[in-house]
């Protein structure tokens, strides 16, 4: 590990009086290393006004009296952190140079560090000179970590203690081949056991956890979103920074406290934190929290020109033309029926497999292509995320059931008043307003092709679903076996459609996976380069994707229009 302790050992005691210090959170940075999108004079908030925000607290503190940190999954999300993960794979990584150019004292792996694979994640972490910890990612047949654990730092004579951990849903997510070698525990399991042990080795005067996992709500259950549960549990910690759910989010009062900054740079994580020190022992701490606004218009000029090239680097990659489509690709229509959006993904998994079926969801919330050329960048608005496409076997009951159960998640049982879609109005911590959103992840909401069906929302779960045929129209038969192209992710428990909907253990996936194919995204780009020319009519081609809507059509569309509209104001 990367720790200073050595020196530590030899330190004096801090003098006497109140040593002050402001300690700076990221996460879920999702590769937004540049704040510019590359064409149409776009901009967003990024690693470059972070960086403005850091150097400010630096001149008017101190640089001694600022930590910063990040909590993970900044190595996937657009085409920034591709360019680094998958094409220059010479160069010391961009995010490692940044992370180091920003004074990062310590970083985290998140969930979706993992899914870019050993490649990736072990060549960052040969390169970092700062600890890259995620305790709970345990070395099989071990009890040590795969990465670092903790960080030791000093800053004006007070010994600080960095615990870092990675989610612990791992294995529900992402193929074990991503993460071969070691497994992920429960944080809220062992947390308190750590603190305590590194407590009495280090003797530190300021201890911080860093927990790449969700608020969640407190009450045990969550196994992705373990926040309020260590901030309601844990013992001898100041800071708890937490990660993954992509909501700001500060909870604590006095010796305690949560923040989550949420997510792509707008926010950074602030906590304060006075050391009182008398006769060279630390008698009291007062601590504070908040969220601070990342003005994306303020950055780090000296930064930008540091990191021009690399910018240069990936704008030409992200331009450049991969093909042509002849209509827009709307990821919002996928919640009310067939999308041209679903139609392309799933046509690609079909025709690159030769599966009989196919499920995919919209995995961007309120994506939008124009219809034109198609550039490479608009890949990652299309399929945002580096799965792979497996084909599994199941019979007909199981693909009847995991569709039910994506429904589920979906859809209300609709009596003839109300909504059709589950959607519910709340505040919204980003920005204090009020607005509906999906209770569900849409990412979750899979429909299928290849196959002829119809969803009855007037009915109860378990009876919405009616598979009349194949595609080609051959009778569709509950208890014959299929072959059935899905993402890693799902094969690998995401979503929990296979276990819990479809009755398939997971954990025994490769008993039933018939082949294992590149990561989606190349597979859409490589459609693209093969059909210059892509029309809703090749995409809809309903001898191979088959045809579903829901029912009664007529009836419901309108509401659930009617939920779209409520969900985004400008749906047309």
């Amino acid at each position: 590990m990367a720790l200073t302790a050595a020196v530590l050992a030899l330190q004096a005691r801090p003098s006497d009086g109140i040593h002050s210090f402001h300690i700076f959170s990221t996460n879920d940075v999702h590769g937004c290393y540049f704040d510019s999108l590359y064409v149409g004079g776009k901009t967003q908030p990024s690693l470059l006004a972070v960086s403005a925000v850091v150097n400010e607290a630096r001149e008017k503190y101190g640089s001694g009296h600022v930590l910063l940190f990040d909590v993970g999954d900044a190595l996937q999300g657009n085409n920034a952190s591709y360019y680094f993960n998958f094409v220059d794979t010479v160069s010391r990584h961009v995010f490692v140079r940044m992370a180091e150019y920003m004074g990062y004292d310590a970083l985290v792996l998140g969930n979706h560090d993992i899914e870019t694979g050993h490649k990736v994640y072990d060549r960052v972490a040969s390169q970092l000179k700062v600890p890259y910890m995620a305790m709970n990612a345990v070395r099989d047949g071990s009890d040590k970590s795969y990465f670092d654990s903790c960080a030791v730092l000093e800053k004006d004579g007070i010994k600080f203690l960095v615990i870092g951990y990675d989610n612990a849903n791992i294995k529900g997510w992402l193929s074990p081949v991503l993460w071969s070698g070691m497994h992920f525990e429960l944080i809220a399991s062992r947390a308190q056991a750590d603190v305590d042990r590194l407590r009495r080795k280090y003797r530190p005067d300021v201890v911080i956890v860093a927990a790449h996992t969700g608020t969640g709500d407190g009450d045990g259950k969550s196994v992705e979103s373990e926040g309020l549960d260590l901030l309601n549990s844990l013992k001898g910690v100041d800071f708890l920074l937490c990660a993954h759910d992509h909501r700001p989010f500060i909870a604590g009062e006095g010796d305690f406290w949560l923040i989550n900054s949420g997510s792509h740079c707008r926010n950074v994580g602030h906590g304060t934190i006075d050391v009182e020190v008398r006769k060279g022992k630390v008698v009291s701490k007062h601590l504070s929290a908040e969220n601070v606004a990342v003005d994306k218009k303020k950055t780090d000029e000296k930064m930008r020109a540091l990191f021009a090239g690399d910018y240069a680097a990936v704008k030409a990659f992200a331009t450049r033309k991969v093909g042509e489509l002849r209509m827009p690709l709307v990821t919002r229509d996928a919640y009310r029926g067939m999308s041209d959006y679903i139609n392309l993904i799933n046509t690609v998994c079909l025709s690159q497999t030769g599966a009989q079926i196919s499920f995919a969801a919209p995995l961007t919330y309120n994506g939008y292509i124009k219809a034109g050329d198609v550039l490479y960048m608009d890949l990652a608005t299309i399929y945002p995320f580096e799965n792979q496409l497996f084909v599994i076997k199941m019979t007909g009951e199981q693909v009847r059931k995991a569709l039910e159960y994506s429904y589920d998640g979906w859809i209300k049982t609709w009596t003839g008043d109300g909504h059709v879609l589950k959607i519910q109005n709340r505040s919204d911590a980003r920005n204090g307003s009020e607005s509906w959103s999906f209770i569900g992840r849409q990412y979750n909401f899979d429909s299928a092709a290849g196959i002829n069906y119809t969803v009855d929302v007037t009915k109860p779960y378990g009876e919405r679903v009616s598979i009349t045929s194949l595609a080609g129209g051959e009778p569709f038969d509950t208890s014959a076996t299929y072959s059935v192209a899905l993402s890693s992710y799902r094969a690998s428990g995401g979503g929990k459609h296979l276990r819990e909907g479809a009755g398939i253990d997971t954990d025994r996936i490769d008993d039933i996976v018939i082949d294992k194919l590149p990561e989606i995204r190349e597979l859409i780009y490589r459609y693209l380069q093969e059909h210059p020319d892509v029309t809703s009519e090749l995409v809809g081609d309903k001898s191979l994707i088959g045809e579903w809507r829901f029912e009664p059509y007529d009836k419901v569309i309108p509401v659930i229009n009617s939920d779209l509209h409520l969900l985004f104001p400008k749906y047309e």
